[in-house]
């Protein structure tokens, strides 16, 4: 798929992509809205001719007349719904093809694009972007073409009438629609304050009800109403001066037009008394000059408008459309091989904020070998896991799976070789059935019912009020810590990976729970790659290699056995654990 970064800040480039993929329907839509616009014109003309046909002794003339000016008003309804039709197809396709393709696009980012903005604030982005790219070619179609075109018209008629009228009002229609332009455009910084302030309270909104829980559990409903009060307070005022400056520039359009207008009829009543033009030919200036007049109202109003849903559509796409700080490389090549070695070769990273975690770092990890990460927080536990899954680009060095730089192999085929059961359990609002399944798509029921046997959670889960088909809430709310991690396990006892990696995985387990969880995770480890960081260490003790982290170093390596007997840091670690616990017992 092409990459939308480079449309970032360039709405109209964004839209014209989405129009060229169906340029035959976009075609026949403009060629009907501008049929349309030219028959309510000319209809105008039609009076004209059937006023002058029944003032005259052409008798046979006023038929002919009818039926021109029958004919014109039927083809101007009859081609607004044959635009609106294709229309309803055309742009609704487009507007389905705009999100789809936002989502591909936000979903490739890396987690840290996520970690600096809220959820509530770029989903809604999404939606805006949708709506405005809707709104836009809408009131293009609808609301800019048509008066264009109707303008265009009744120059032409009024030129059969008297040349320098026509200039005239040529003239001064340019300057007036030129000028509110100018206005509306100046005005761009308000619309794109109140797109930022309409986002904001989105974002608001959804950062407080995912934290409901958290909210209630600290006292603080009263709190966070008078805070989204405060954001929406701040939207409201930027939308309503958003508003006030439009209806500054409708109110002066409207003075304009008033007296414009009124000119423009005395004009004509003077070159009819003058017996320079007919009586239908003043009904047809009369008409065709509010027919110019007016439209620059409604053309200014709508220019107004689409600048307002453009500033919002750009202000969007600034957000959504950053380059991509993680990508696979021109010649990435999925990982091959089923051993899964993992190296880390003088790796060095720095985080974004300037923390260097690792300089010059190496160790490997050999297959089918158990290996727990312990050590103080910060030593580079959970960096290390998120550097395997390629979460971030390294400043230096390389990370080889089977020998393979995981910078040149294919994030997909990366994933693929990847199981992770993290301590902070992610499950989607979705069922149980659903959620195990997310291992293995196309894993059948039967599949999916094993894994939930293997990690122990088939009794409590067929507990549950609908059983496997149960939802689980946003996050999995509605189960407990221990029966989300449970799931997770059965997730990745699904994926069925050869290479797994444990954050804490018992962590949020009472006793009896941990053991029949830790039964599970020793089936699920066999003939893996695992690397597990673990806090409680006699999650450890089956395992065959301890790694003691600190600063970004490894300062002990060796089975657990060993590194007990060895003077240390992991001799103290047990130690202080077991004092822990028996303080906790006593």
């Amino acid at each position: 798929m092409e990459d939308l970064s480079p449309l970032a800040g360039r709405p109209f480039a964004f839209l014209f992509r989405y129009v060229a993929r169906r340029p035959i329907a976009h075609a026949a839509i403009l060629t009907a809205v501008v049929g349309a616009a030219a028959c309510s014109v000319s209809t105008q003309y039609g009076v004209k001719s059937l006023i002058d046909a029944l003032s005259g002794d052409h008798a046979e003339l006023v038929w002919i007349a009818f039926a021109l000016l029958a004919g014109l008003m039927a083809a101007d309804n009859f081609l607004w719904r044959l635009a609106g039709w294709m229309a309803s197809y055309a742009f609704v396709a487009a507007s389905g093809e705009l999100r789809g393709e936002l989502f591909r696009h936000i979903t490739d980012h890396a987690p840290s694009f996520f970690t600096s903005r809220q959820a509530g604030t770029v989903t809604g982005r999404v939606t805006a972007t949708g709506n405005a790219a809707f709104t836009i070619q809408n009131m293009f179609i609808w609301n800019v073409l048509p008066p264009c075109v109707a303008t265009l018209g009744a120059v032409a008629f009024l030129m059969t009438v008297d040349p320098l009228m026509t200039g005239s009002l040529v003239v001064v229609a340019a300057v007036l629609l030129y000028g509110l332009y100018r206005l509306a455009a100046a005005g761009a910084t308000l619309h794109m304050g109140f797109a930022d302030k309409a986002a904001g309270v989105e974002g608001e909104l959804t950062d407080v009800v995912s934290n409901i829980m958290l909210v209630r559990s600290f006292g603080a409903i009263g709190r966070e109403r008078r805070r989204f009060r405060d954001t929406v307070g701040e939207e409201m005022a930027a939308r309503r001066t958003s508003l006030l400056y439009l209806e500054k520039i409708r109110f002066l359009h409207a003075a304009l037009t008033v007296a414009l207008t009124v000119g423009l009829l005395a004009w004509a009543i003077v070159l009819w008394q003058r017996g320079a033009i007919s009586s239908g030919q003043v009904i047809l200036v009369c008409t065709l000059g509010m027919t110019i007049l007016y439209p620059t109202r409604d053309l200014a109003v709508a220019l107004v408008d689409v600048t307002q849903h453009t500033a919002r559509l750009s202000e969007a796409l600034t957000t959504l459309l950053q380059p991509h700080d993680l990508r696979d490389t021109e010649n990435a090549r999925p990982l091959a091989g089923r051993r899964r070695a993992v190296t880390f070769e003088n790796v060095s990273f720095t985080y974004a904020d300037g923390h260097r975690v690792f300089e010059k770092f190496g160790v490997e990890f050999w297959p089918g070998q158990r290996t727990g990460l312990v050590g103080p927080s910060g030593g580079g536990k959970s960096t290390l896991l998120s550097l395997l899954q390629r979460f971030h680009d390294l400043d230096r060095g390389r990370i080889l799976i089977d020998g393979q730089d995981i910078a040149q192999a294919t994030q997909e085929s990366l994933r693929q070789a990847i199981s992770l059961v993290p301590q902070d359990i992610s499950l989607l609002h979705r069922s149980v059935m659903d959620n195990i399944r997310y291992g293995k798509p196309d894993a059948s029921d039967e599949e999916v019912m094993h894994a939930a046997d293997a990690a122990r959670c088939r009794s409590f889960i067929e507990a549950l009020p609908q059983g496997f088909d149960t939802i689980v809430g946003e996050r999995g709310a509605r189960l407990s810590a221990g029966q989300r991690q449970r799931i997770a396990i059965a997730r990745a006892l699904l994926k069925d990976t050869p290479i797994l990696l444990l954050d804490e995985a018992t962590s949020s387990l009472d006793g009896e729970s941990e053991e029949a969880i830790r039964q599970a995770l020793d089936r699920l480890m066999e003939n893996r790659t695992v690397i597990a960081i673990a806090h409680r260490l006699s999650t450890l003790r089956s395992f065959d290699r301890i790694l003691v982290l600190e600063g970004g170093h490894i300062v002990q390596d060796g089975a657990p056995t060993e590194l007990l007997h060895r003077d240390g840091p992991y001799r103290t670690l047990v130690w202080q654990e077991l004092h822990r616990l028996s303080r906790t017992a006593a």
